[in-house]
């Protein structure tokens, strides 16, 4: 997948002008497990390496859930940020060299 793309409930939206280096955004806001993993597996899936996924999920278990996907697809968590209601976590594909 080339360009930036913006991921709202499965509806793919090009990301403009965007100087933090994200290339796709999947907001997965009111899904419980497992469909936050499931839905970041298949945009990951059609990345190249080195696209940056920006995922915010507002299920608790995520917490736990994306760190253990990202460790068995090989890529590569950059960072996570809780807020009051929801988490966004930054996934690189593949692994960081």
């Amino acid at each position: 997948m080339k360009g930036n793309q913006r991921y709202e409930q499965g509806e793919a939206m090009t990301v403009q002008s965007n100087p933090t280096g994200v290339t796709t955004e999947l907001d997965c806001s009111g899904l419980l497990c497992p469909l936050p993993v499931y839905k970041a597996a298949l945009v990951l899936n059609k990345l190249e390496d080195g696209a940056l996924l920006r995922l915010v999920t507002t299920d608790p278990g995520a917490l736990e859930d994306i760190p253990a996907m990202t460790r068995q697809r090989q890529d590569t968590l950059v960072s996570v940020e809780e807020g009051a209601d929801s988490q966004t976590f930054l996934i690189r594909k593949g692994i960081a060299s």
